[in-house]
């Protein structure tokens, strides 16, 4: 004789959230944020809207934690750079993975709406700084760290400033759609970053 098992409550619960994360995403992509609602993203996800509004302030909200699982899933247990001692061919790598996600749409989406928001959302901002960009850039500097250690990046280099100058123009690029994001224009960036913080 077997006993049923108690359903999980926390397993369902995450079910759920991931549901509401996926539905989000697809409506991002259909109908652009502007026309996505909190009921359209309950429908699609089989959930509450109060369930929606008990874990999220907002529409921006869930857009925001739906973009950060996506980014979060290929991350296992952190946030690492390549780093095979040469520290071009390793940004080279990571620049290029970059030119290549800002393209995927699935990723493309979200980003552009959490840009349209953050514009007009301090608090949403820091959540962005403090939740995905500060981690990542953080992880990014670790690496250039090691650089430095190799004598391939200038010891007095900000890394800051360095990231800046590495990132700003592909970011600029894809926000304003004024060309395309290739490999060729990632490994430029590379080239001519590498150019200015050398030793």
């Amino acid at each position: 004789m077997s006993i049923a098992k108690k359903p999980n409550p926390a397993r369902r619960s995450e079910r759920s959230r991931q549901a509401i994360f996926e539905a989000t995403r697809e409506l991002i992509s259909e109908v652009g944020y502007a026309n996505v609602s909190i009921e359209a993203i309950a429908a699609r996800a089989g959930a509450g809207k109060q369930t929606i509004y008990r874990w999220w302030r907002s529409k921006a909200a869930v857009v925001f934690d739906s973009f950060l699982a996506l980014s979060e899933s290929g991350q296992g247990e952190g946030i690492a750079l390549p780093d095979t001692g040469d520290i071009e061919a390793d940004l080279k790598v990571v620049m290029r993975a970059t030119v290549t996600e800002f393209a995927d749409p699935d990723f493309e989406a979200p980003i552009r709406a959490l840009n349209a928001e953050i514009i007009n959302d301090p608090d949403l901002a820091v959540q962005y700084r403090d939740k995905l960009a500060g981690p990542v850039d953080e992880a990014k500097k670790v690496r250039l760290r090691s650089a430095q250690r190799a004598g391939q990046i200038a010891a007095d280099a900000d890394l800051d400033l360095v990231l800046e100058l590495l990132y700003a123009p592909l970011y600029q690029r894809w926000l304003n759609r004024s060309g395309p994001l290739t490999p060729e224009y990632a490994d430029a960036l590379v080239d001519l970053t590498l150019k200015a913080f050398r030793p």
